[in-house]
């Protein structure tokens, strides 16, 4: 087992296996944010054949339509260009697991309402590459599911170009500790001149 973990590790050490998630992901998002995006009405129509949102909520589901897409366009810049890599991927880590669910519920319904086979199952499900069978668009969404916990959990920066826009867990630098050292001693100095004064006005 620690030596399969082993291996594992020096796989995502060369920055490959994270680099294919990252130009896969990245250059699909990007191609099918645009589709959406440059046809904002048809894609708010295949929005509203989710009945996520109530008809009178028409101002949300315009926001969905015009915003949605180009978030995704965005998150597939950021991929290519290994640029905030963790939270990119938590984000599309979040809409595929919301898309899976609602595109698996709407075949569900389907299934139920026409008691035709499962895989048999086709309609356009809004993400851009128009009619799809259902049993195919799943398992993609769990690929790129799989995918996006690559990106989100690899440790190597290869081929990035700005992997952590904030970076967090490395720790104090070192031209800090000194500073903060002698900072505490003042704190420590202060607080012994302060109990010394305590202590005379006691006696006197």
């Amino acid at each position: 087992m620690s030596e399969r973990r082993g291996r594992l590790r020096r796989l995502d050490q060369t920055g490959i296996p994270l680099l294919v998630a990252r130009l896969v992901m990245g250059g699909l998002f990007i191609w099918m944010g645009l589709v959406k995006g440059l046809d904002p009405v048809d894609f708010m129509k295949l929005i509203r054949e989710y009945q996520m949102v109530p008809d009178e909520a028409w101002r949300l589901l315009n926001l969905m339509a015009a915003v949605l897409p180009w978030v995704e366009v965005l998150c597939g810049v950021l991929l290519v260009t290994g640029v905030a890599l963790r939270g990119t991927a938590f984000m599309i880590l979040l809409m595929l697991t919301g898309f899976t669910i609602v595109v698996t519920m709407r075949a569900i319904g389907i299934y139920t309402a026409k008691d035709i086979a499962f895989c048999a199952i086709k309609f356009d499900c809004g993400c851009g590459a128009g009619v799809v069978y259902i049993c195919h668009k799943i398992p993609e969404n769990i690929g790129l599911l799989l995918m996006s916990l690559v990106v989100l959990l690899s440790r190597s920066r290869r081929f990035c170009l700005r992997p952590e826009v904030i970076p967090l867990g490395r720790g104090l630098q070192p031209a800090a500790v000194p500073a903060i050292a002698e900072s505490a001693e003042l704190l420590k100095a202060s607080a012994g001149h302060k109990s010394d004064g305590t202590e005379r006005f006691r006696r006197e």
